[in-house]
């Protein structure tokens, strides 16, 4: 198998047109990583690195989360610190729009209405950097006062005399480095192997893997004391992982094949015969989205209570904060219903089985046993609701395993650990890969070379 995949990558090399996008991509991805390294002026970034090299478990907090998508940027004060984010948030605004507004909706699917959209979502996301940028300029003017623990003083050089000057200088500098790394990722879609996007997102991910493994190093052979990890402890973290890679990979590819049937129709003079073909039903279908929705919303009720419990000295609040806590039982229940209210969510308002049902009636299609038009949209209704039901469920599962690892299992496992055994960084990657492979096999299968597989195609796809 090892050595298929070896001559499959060889391959890619000899076909000139892939070779030079490969070369392509990884060109793009070097100069996005420049991003997450070159400092901003003005701005102790060595201070910040050194506060989350010394509290490994802050990586679990919302500024630890976006540094691990931004590639570690956050966490030195790099020029890409905002990442790719912004522009991530915006489409997926826009989408949401899309589902619920009129306008929006009738616009995209008028000829060049997509375009208008995209053009819709930079828009958007300039107004985000813009936002963003400037609550992190003056987050790390003193992180102290908006983050309870953080006692790393005053990042920022600038006398409070210039301080507009750092302001606007450092806003400046958040909102080009992104839009930089938006046009980036477009050109890695249309020149490279595609996914440009998502392959930033990857490879600021993949950035974190020199950090984990000394973690990991750490767990079993650390510099003083006696190891709290065994060799029965790495045995049960290498099955664990291969179970989770398995688990991801099955149910990102998992999908219900609904069978449709072509009448024969005659348009004009011409008569086109009848076939037969399949609907993919992903269960799977909201990808990452429900954990990226939940993680959001129960990052601020624990800041919240902890602010008012502190302020007003009401104990009441105090426990609340506690048990919002990441790894507290009662964080873990709100966070497993929130992804399994947000999976059903983002399926009811990008699903729109109306229209299929009626696309469907119009080209002579339907679904064998159940009648054209109302029938078949409550049909496609309830399939989806079931295997919604079951995608949600394995999210969850995948999305808890880091928290019970880093937080809830004694001994605890460091989280630059344990958030690659499950959670949005496992869901992206795998996807992430899946999709780059099946780009490349594409351009393989075409000129009669073999792809990844032995039968050429990625396995559960047909």
């Amino acid at each position: 198998m090892l050595a298929a995949i070896a001559n499959t990558f060889s391959n890619c090399f000899k076909i000139p047109e892939l070779k030079s996008r490969i070369l392509f991509t990884l060109l793009v991805l070097a100069i996005c990583r420049l991003e997450a390294v070159v400092r901003i002026p003005g701005l102790n970034g060595g201070a910040l690195a050194d506060f989350f090299a010394r509290h490994a478990g802050s990586g679990s907090s919302v500024l630890g989360m976006y540094s691990m998508f931004t590639g570690g940027a956050l966490e030195h004060c790099a020029i890409g610190s905002l990442g790719i984010m912004p522009y991530i948030s915006a489409t997926i605004i826009i989408q949401l729009l899309t589902a619920v507004v009129p306008t929006l909706s009738k616009l995209a699917r008028e000829e060049g209405g997509r375009t208008k959209i995209i053009q819709y979502g930079r828009y958007l996301t300039v107004l985000l950097c813009l936002g963003q940028g400037l609550v992190m300029a003056i987050g790390w003017e003193n992180p102290g006062k908006i983050f309870q623990g953080w006692d790393m003083g005053r990042l920022v050089f600038y006398s409070d005399a210039h301080i507009w000057f750092y302001r606007i200088q450092t806003l400046l500098i958040l909102t080009t480095g992104t839009m930089l790394l938006m046009w980036l990722g477009e050109q890695i879609t249309e020149r490279g192997i595609g996914n440009g996007v998502s392959l930033i997102i990857t490879i600021g991910i993949l950035a974190r893997l020199p950090q984990a493994a000394v973690a990991l190093r750490d767990m079993f052979f650390p510099h003083g004391g006696d190891a709290k990890f065994n060799f029965g402890h790495g045995i049960a973290l290498v099955l664990l992982l291969a179970g989770v890679i398995a688990g991801v990979i099955a149910i990102t590819q998992a999908q219900r094949k609904v069978p449709v049937q072509y009448a024969q129709r005659a348009v004009g003079r011409k008569v086109y015969s009848g076939g037969t073909s399949f609907m993919p039903l992903r269960v799977n279908y909201a990808g990452v989205m429900p954990i990226i929705f939940a993680q959001a919303i129960l990052m601020f009720p624990q800041k919240i209570f902890l602010f008012l419990g502190q302020s007003l000295n009401v104990k009441f609040f105090g426990e609340i904060a506690r048990a919002l806590q990441e790894g507290a039982f009662m964080y873990i229940a709100l966070y497993a219903l929130m992804i399994l209210f947000f999976s059903y969510f983002w399926v009811a308002t990008q699903f729109n089985e109306l229209q299929i049902a009626d696309d469907l009636k119009k080209n002579g299609g339907y679904i064998p046993g159940v009648r054209p038009g109302q029938a078949t949209s409550d049909y496609l209704h309830n399939a989806m609701s079931r295997i919604t039901l079951a995608g949600a469920l394995f999210l969850t599962i995948i999305a808890v395993i880091p928290i019970l690892m880093s937080r809830a299992m004694n001994p605890q496992i460091p989280y630059a650990v344990s958030t690659f055994f499950g959670g949005t960084s496992m869901l992206i990657m795998v996807g992430v890969l899946l999709d780059t492979m099946r780009q490349m096999e594409t351009h393989l299968l075409m000129r009669h070379y073999d792809g990844f597989l032995k039968k050429g195609r990625l396995r559960g796809r047909v």
